[in-house]
């Protein structure tokens, strides 16, 4: 279970790796905006940890679409809300934060269940959803269309399907050590984007 739940995040876990698949271009077709969106989320570490961490909180809540739909659901805000032209401060600090505070609280086995839950889910995504529109400001509406689609399915994708994969391995009795073990991963990769993050902040 394990390789299948934090490869990804090894794998990515550099903060230098770009964000933006078509170099930082807005794309111009439908085409172009579907791949940017399907990519988006995986080639951005900081983000794919929280997707995990979603999908993992989910298995350990017994619940495997909530979770992941009321995150979904607040990205796609996120980035409405960035091409409406308003600006959250701080946004990137609150989108690391949020991977670190996650993994922690699955690492420790709390609970992560609940209105309260939710709330939180729907809260990070809408940071998320607002870094992942910078990828599409000065777009068209039909490939801003496109992006949102390809993002909001690759995101629940991934959520859902750690989700029910890791809930099938706790519903038989073993995985927890494996779960906590992908959530410290992306956690790991949440603190690093977190310094980094920070330091620019202190340092510019």
């Amino acid at each position: 279970m394990t390789r299948y739940l934090i490869a990804p995040a090894l794998l990515l876990a550099s903060p230098a790796f770009a964000h933006h698949p078509l170099g930082g271009d807005a794309p111009q077709t439908v085409l172009h905006g579907l791949i940017s969106g399907l990519a988006h989320p995986v080639i951005g570490p900081d983000h794919l940890a929280f997707v995990v961490l979603i999908g993992l909180a989910a298995a350990f809540a017994g619940r495997a679409l909530a979770g992941p739909l009321a995150f979904i659901g607040a990205t796609l805000a996120g980035t409405a809300i960035l091409l409406a032209g308003v600006t959250l401060p701080l946004a990137e600090l609150v989108i690391t934060a949020s991977v670190v505070i996650l993994g922690a609280l699955l690492l420790t086995g709390r609970a992560v269940t609940g209105p309260v839950a939710l709330a939180g889910f729907a809260l990070a995504g809408i940071f998320h959803g607002y870094a992942y529109g910078e990828a599409v400001i000065g777009a068209t509406p039909m490939p801003v269309f496109a992006y949102l689609v390809g993002f909001g399915t690759i995101q629940f994708a991934i959520a859902a399907g750690v989700a029910v994969f890791a809930g099938k391995m706790l519903r038989e009795g073993h995985g927890q050590m494996q779960a906590r073990l992908a959530a410290a991963v992306c956690m790991g990769v949440g603190l690093a984007f977190l310094f980094e993050t920070a330091e620019q902040l202190v340092f510019g």
